[in-house]
């Protein structure tokens, strides 16, 4: 397909929650490669209705919501499906394989998305994992605990984010962990008695994280991050993304060839890929592997050949175009994911203006809303805002990160809980 010269533009469909941070940059990039683009909002039909949405799809249920799809094909030709965030993937899966589109098979899909198909794909391959179990939500934590090793790290198979991810070092911070990320589940909707937890052996260990673009099967590696804040539990929060990488180059070469078994066992062929993986004297060890694009804002500070941002670079990817060069300049870039230290209402933020003025600080954006409630984790999926950052060397970045959040100051209000009535 050529884009300079095509019959009628490219139509997408971009399948999305409706609080994703991806949609705004997906959307720019697909106006200026001149697409047309449909939304697939997960929302059900009465509301999509009520807010003028193209397509609602309820994701939870993925062959209804796919085979929505199928009959919108019908009658407006589709190019491509692209997921933006997890909860899409299986969605556009099964879509695309039922239009014949490019795509990553409907199974490979569930591997990317459940956390126990992918334990136990990759184990099948050869490709190194930690000790795992899958319980169900009515087994008996005090049980559980009886039987396992610790320390270990108690999660759903389906939150993202590290939502619910929960690091136990005893038998009581394991039933404790159990109870907690149970409620987690419930108050999400899920049954008891058809909902699983995955416990599994902690890894100590440098993580990093991975950006790739897989074409038929071939994974070509646009970015590695470090993650200079150790992720050691009980919870598992991001908060800084570096790139390029300071590892050494033989390490930084092993988790390139580990990502790439890793992405063959769990059997994904197209499309972008987000991993995350540990390392140390033991090897390189995948502990999640995403068939999307990395999430919140980050992926503002890549940028390929001349000024192509990730966004573009997938969207080519998906509608066929020829793909630019994916070479970086050799500029350090990071990003800060700010943290929710703790939950209420966010009455106030300060300090924002000298954040902005941090040396080497590029941009700062407080996505949280003022007056809305904050839910950190491990129930809470989202963050304060990002800060971004551009130097010569990585350490610079880093420090300029540190240095424009000790500026922010947030005003959270504790949520007054009301007694109920005897």
């Amino acid at each position: 397909m050529d884009e300079l010269t095509p019959a009628r533009s490219p139509r997408i469909v971009l399948l999305m929650s409706p609080a994703t941070y991806r949609a705004g940059a997906f959307l720019a990039a697909a106006a200026r490669l001149n697409l047309d683009v449909v939304r697939g909002i997960d929302l059900p039909e009465h509301l999509a209705a009520y807010w003028d949405v193209q397509l609602g799809l309820d994701f939870t249920r993925p062959e209804a919501a796919a085979a929505k799809l199928v009959a919108y094909a019908a009658d407006h030709p589709i190019d491509a499906i692209l997921a933006l965030d997890d909860s899409a993937t299986l969605v556009a899966a099964i879509a695309s394989q039922a239009l014949s589109l490019p795509r990553n098979d409907p199974h490979s899909a569930l591997a990317a998305r459940d956390k126990f198909v992918m334990r136990e794909r990759l184990a099948s391959a050869g490709v190194p994992v930690p000790t795992y179990r899958r319980y169900r939500l009515t087994s008996d934590p005090h049980q559980i605990a009886a039987e396992t090793t610790f320390p270990c790290v108690v999660k759903p198979l389906r939150l993202s984010g590290s939502r619910g991810v929960i690091r136990a070092d005893d038998p009581a911070s394991l039933v404790a962990a159990w109870e907690r990320t149970t409620r987690i589940l419930l108050n999400d909707g899920h049954h008891p008695a058809t909902t699983d937890l995955l416990i599994e052996q902690y890894l100590p260990g440098v993580e990093v994280a991975v950006e790739g673009l897989l074409t038929g099967g071939e994974l070509r590696l646009l970015a590695l991050f470090d993650k200079p804040d150790p992720l050691e539990g009980p919870f598992f929060e991001e908060t800084l993304y570096v790139t390029p990488s300071r590892l050494p180059a033989a390490s930084q070469a092993a988790i390139a060839v580990r990502t790439a078994e890793a992405a063959a066992a769990i059997g994904l062929r197209e499309g972008p890929v987000h991993a995350e993986l540990r390392i140390n004297a033991e090897g390189v060890w995948p502990i999640e592997l995403a068939g999307r694009s990395i999430g919140g804002l980050c992926s503002s500070v890549l940028e390929f050949g001349t000024g192509i941002s990730l966004e573009e670079l997938i969207l080519r990817h998906a509608v066929g175009f020829t793909l630019p060069e994916t070479e970086r300049d050799d500029r350090a870039t990071g990003v800060m994911m700010i943290p929710i230290p703790k939950g209420g209402i966010l009455r106030g933020v300060s300090g924002v203006a000298e954040a902005k003025r941090t040396p080497w600080v590029t941009g700062v954006e407080i996505t949280a809303k003022l007056n809305n409630p904050l839910v950190p984790l491990p129930e809470g999926a989202s963050y304060l805002g990002f800060i971004f950052a551009r130097a010569d060397e990585p350490a610079t970045v880093e420090a300029a990160l540190r240095q424009a959040h000790a500026h922010l100051t947030f005003t959270i209000e504790p949520t007054i809980v009301l007694a109920s009535r005897p």
